[in-house]
């Protein structure tokens, strides 16, 4: 999930003393401040953490309090490197490459090898467009290609692209590094391990090879936006309209509908809680939907 090169000028203050938590005005204040710019409710539950990941952010700015804060907030742009702090230390990233094994299956089984026979569904033909929403800091996009690069190796040349896109700058350029740890790559098929990654020398991490990164690109994009791109032949999105009341995930799925073109399919995650939206899709899984061609 989840903006500018440059961070808008903060005068260097020493921090004073902080109440504990944002009191009940100040937290719905951010709230609707967030969910105003990127479609995420954030519950009175969440209070506590709400305070806490913001005096994170008032340590590393030297703003003073929560008031203070907030008002900057108001006031930058949606690309602000520090508007991007904030929704980075707000939202969760937890995430791992092949996470919901049932469904890669479905994708390298089903779906790539219908494409390798050339019986693709839906009527794939040696392209291959994917887009990966929310995608985070990209391990789903990698486990995209990983599956690609297993499963259309051989045979015909493919024109493949797999694109990547998160509300968040922090997590693009994290994507961008196609490096992960060794928590991410624990599902990693061993075999996959060593033909599409390379483990770094003196760092638990590995990185992506060229086969995958010439595969994958990547934006910053917001799901309550509409993305400037032709349909994609298939279009994950998993894990995060969790955090979207239903006049945010109303208009997030008027978006991504049009992104799946006539015959395509959409993944989306066991509780994504988004049927109502694609009546007018042909249910395969409760995971699993085809826009009629």
């Amino acid at each position: 999930m989840i903006l500018s090169d440059v961070i808008s000028p903060i005068a260097p203050i020493t921090p004073v003393s902080v109440q504990a938590e944002v009191s009940d005005g100040q937290m719905t204040l951010y709230a609707d401040l967030i969910y105003r710019r990127t479609g995420i409710r954030v519950v009175p539950q969440k209070k506590t953490l709400l305070s806490n990941r913001v005096r994170r952010r008032l340590r590393e700015t030297g703003i003073r309090g929560f008031d203070e804060y907030y008002e900057h907030l108001t006031r930058l742009r949606a690309d602000d490197r520090e508007w991007d702090q904030f929704l980075q230390e707000i939202t969760t990233h937890e995430t791992f490459l092949f996470r919901d094994e049932s469904q890669w299956n479905w994708f390298r089984k089903n779906y790539l090898l219908s494409c390798a026979s050339g019986k693709p569904p839906g009527g794939v033909k040696e392209t291959l467009r994917v887009w990966s929403a929310a995608c985070s800091t990209g391990d789903e996009p990698y486990t995209i290609a990983c599956s690609i690069a297993a499963s259309l190796s051989s045979g015909k040349p493919w024109k493949i692209r797999v694109l990547g896109t998160d509300i968040g700058l922090g997590a693009m350029q994290q994507c961008q590094q196609a490096t992960f740890s060794e928590r991410s790559m624990r599902l990693v098929p061993e075999d996959f391990k060593s033909r599409f990654f390379s483990k770094l020398p003196g760092a638990p991490l590995w990185k992506a090879k060229p086969m995958l990164t010439e595969m994958v690109s990547f934006r910053q994009h917001n799901l309550l936006n509409r993305l400037n791109e032709p349909p994609f032949d298939i279009v994950f999105l998993k894990n995060v309209l969790i955090y979207f009341d239903a006049a945010s995930k109303k208009r997030v799925m008027e978006h991504v509908r049009a992104a799946v073109r006539p015959g395509g399919m959409l993944v989306t995650g066991a509780a994504e809680g988004v049927a109502e939206y694609l009546r007018e899709f042909k249910c395969l899984q409760s995971w699993l939907h085809q826009r009629p061609g």
